[in-house]
């Protein structure tokens, strides 16, 4: 079977996205993860650049890597200079990583107007370079930066330059479309010169300015490229790198490639949503394989043909990437998704049931009012519960009273004072906060937790106001939308109302006791899980 090597730049290329640093510590974990997965290579960095790349590298060798080999990543060495002084090829050695990875110049552009040296002077800096690591003992990756230009350029000097690593002893010699705006019949074509060429493995490295760096990526392997270069949801400077969780599934999934082994592609989605979390960045969920919406279905129609059978309308199951189906509630939606929901969920109605309708009915009621329910799972959960006979409330409200003062120092005091029902016990209580909604959020936690510990674990994450008629002003409509985790999974819930005060109620007493029930804190009889009358 064909096989591709899968290097990772998510630590070095990643890095340069706007809005994404990571500290010595988020390297080493995202490091371990990558590894762990089956990755062929990873670059921690250019150890010259800054001490933090430099402490990666010393902090990694006391750290066993399972498959993954470690590369540094530098610059061929300066125009003139002996390439046993130059700092970038020290800082190279120095870092004791196994595997070097060189860039170089291949348009003659960037040689004369960017390096400001000759042709050959480039070539003799290329070659050089390679050689003298090759001879310290290292594995040489070298990168021909902007070699799709240079080619388009001037072609005979562009092959040169991979030549003249080649004849260096580099190991790999990868060419890069550094600008990102090359197209997948120009990659196809020039890989495929390029490797009548040279005897040596050739690799892609692709920028995604043209929304090209996936497609780009997959014409190199096609035309015989057996190295891949990427990040891990495609981080990178500009418009980002080659998007490694969409070409990984592509290569093994649809052209029958290996890559990281099959068994770890199912943790795909975790290693995407790991990165994003250590990088502080949310999640795309629009990202194809690992997105939260690219396996989700809102169409009535789209979910009748998926409960038949899922290949009419997903192109994977999504399982084979750790990804979930999802089916979403709308007006859009039609009995088929009902249907989906009372399975996903183990309740059962029969599919002409006057219930389901109702039920149905009601949210696309509930949506005209302005409810929205695809981002707020655990409202439609708890909407669904109450229609059937099993479910109780876990809790039920006696009255609430809120308080709001700007003291001296201008400054807002906000207090709520709630008395709540649980069972046949009242609990009286108040609570303060920086503000309204917060008051309201922490007496509601200090009312419960006494009965419900798991109240504790759950914190927001998020809160989003929405006005929905602007033209009513200060006495519009609005939607409040809030986002709850337990540290272990999170889900959304929202509230609909001209009082900004009722419809953050509405999301946090329906986030609280969604929580419960999936926690399994709160009893459900599943045995009368049959429509209310």
């Amino acid at each position: 079977m064909q096989s591709v090597q899968i290097y990772d730049t998510t630590l070095r290329d990643g890095t340069q996205s706007e809005g994404i640093s990571y500290s010595c510590e988020d390297k080493i974990k995202i490091a371990q993860r990558l590894d762990k997965i089956g990755f062929h290579y990873i670059e921690g960095g250019w150890p010259g650049s800054n001490p933090k790349d430099f402490d990666f590298f010393h902090r990694i060798q006391g750290i066993k890597m399972r498959q993954a080999k470690i590369a540094a990543f530098g610059s061929t060495r300066r125009p003139y200079t002996a390439t046993e002084n130059d700092a970038s090829v020290k800082a190279i050695l120095e870092s004791q990583a196994p595997v070097a990875t060189v860039f170089g110049k291949s348009w003659d552009f960037h040689v004369t107007r960017a390096l400001r040296t000759t042709l050959e002077e480039n070539l003799a800096m290329i070659r050089e370079t390679v050689a003298y690591l090759k001879s310290r003992g290292l594995e040489v990756i070298y990168d021909a930066e902007h070699f799709f230009d240079g080619y388009k350029a001037n072609p005979a000097y562009a092959l040169e330059t991979i030549k003249a690593a080649g004849s260096g002893g580099a190991e790999t010699i990868v060419l890069c479309d550094t600008n990102g705006g090359s197209l997948p019949a120009e990659i196809l074509e020039i890989v495929r010169v390029a490797r009548s060429n040279l005897s040596v493995p050739l690799g892609i490295h692709a920028h995604n300015d043209g929304e090209m760096a996936v497609a780009n990526s997959l014409m190199a392997v096609q035309a015989g490229a057996v190295h891949v270069q990427g990040t891990v949801n495609g981080y990178g400077e500009r418009c980002g790198n080659a998007n490694l969780c969409s070409i990984i599934p592509n290569l093994t999934l649809k052209c029958g490639i290996e890559t990281i082994p099959r068994e770890k592609l199912t943790r795909l989605t975790e290693l995407s949503h790991f990165v994003s979390e250590v990088a502080n960045v949310s999640p795309d969920p629009h990202q194809p394989y690992v997105g939260a919406s690219a396996f989700a279905h809102k169409g009535g129609v789209h979910v009748s043909a998926l409960i038949k059978d899922y290949k009419t309308y997903e192109h994977i199951d999504p399982e084979l990437v750790g990804n979930g189906r999802r089916v979403l509630i709308s007006e859009l939606s039609g009995m088929s998704n009902m249907l989906y929901k009372y399975k996903e969920h183990n309740l059962s109605i029969d599919q002409q049931s006057p219930e389901g309708k109702l039920i149905l009915e009601e949210i696309k009621q509930l949506e005209n009012q302005g409810f929205q329910f695809e981002g707020a799972e655990g409202s439609f959960i708890i909407l669904m519960r109450k229609a059937f006979n099993g479910y109780s409330e876990p809790f039920s409200l006696e009255s609430l009273r809120l308080l709001t003062e700007i003291r001296e120092n201008n400054q807002a005091y906000s207090e709520a004072i709630i008395k709540m029902r649980v069972g046949e016990r009242v609990v009286h209580t108040a609570a303060e906060g920086n503000g309204p909604v917060n008051a309201l959020d922490n007496a509601l936690r200090k009312a419960l937790e006494v009965f419900y510990p798991g109240i504790k674990s759950m914190h927001l994450t998020d809160y989003k106001v929405r006005v929905l008629d602007e033209k009513d002003g200060t006495g519009a409509t609005v939607r409040v939308h809030i986002e709850t985790s337990n540290g272990l999974r999170s889900w959304g819930t929202v509230g609909v109302s001209q009082n900004i005060i009722e419809a953050s109620w509405q999301a946090l007493v329906d986030s609280i006791a969604y929580g419960l029930l999936e926690g399994g804190q709160i009893t459900h009889d599943t045995e009368n899980d049959s429509p209310a009358e």
